[in-house]
């Protein structure tokens, strides 16, 4: 049940993010990740774990956007704070996409070579998609499908090493069998 959740709320965090921007009402998507975040952080065992995950998956996932602004392949018509940085509608979904590690992703967690090839493919799609809503700007579509390619292939195995390491994703009635320390 919690994969289930998992996947509806990161389906609807994502689409509420590129609808909002695209319509004018950028803190529709943060908006709605919160409450996804929130959501998720109640169904884990070990909550301080999973935050911990998703502030770190946010911060990267900042650093990366920002390069990409930086290097002139992306631009954001919305919720830039300051100029080269990242949104921060942006890096809600960096953060909701956290939540998918140890749950929806738990399978992939130790096939690094699937899970980099499902992020050269994957992350590029997302920005082609968020492009098609107005959410982003892919400025030179080629060199922007490539670094997000390459940057996404080494990525998403990271993430999920990042994310086998601070698993906190244990199911409430199963907390107190089971103890993942953060260490």
């Amino acid at each position: 049940m919690n994969m289930l959740i998992n996947v509806i709320a990161f389906k609807i965090g994502w689409l509420s993010s590129v609808v909002g921007v695209a319509v004018e009402m950028p803190l529709l998507g943060p908006a709605v990740i919160f409450v996804a975040i929130v959501l998720h952080l109640r169904l884990v065992g070990y909550p301080l774990n999973e935050l911990l995950l998703i502030i770190m998956t946010g911060l990267i996932g900042a650093a990366v956007d920002s390069i990409m602004i930086s290097a002139g392949w992306l631009s954001y018509p919305t919720g830039t704070l300051a100029a080269g940085f990242s949104p921060y509608w942006i890096v809600a979904m960096w953060m909701l996409f956290a939540t998918t590690f140890n749950v929806s992703f738990r399978w992939l967690r130790s096939r690094f070579l699937l899970a980099a090839a499902m992020g050269a493919i994957s992350g590029p799609l997302s920005y082609y998609f968020g492009a098609k809503f107005g959410a982003v700007t892919l400025n030179d579509f080629s060199a922007a499908m490539i670094a997000l390619a390459i940057g996404w292939g080494a990525l998403m195995p990271g993430l999920l090493l990042l994310a086998k390491r601070l698993d906190g994703a244990i199911p409430q009635a199963e907390a107190d069998l089971v103890r993942i320390p953060l260490k």
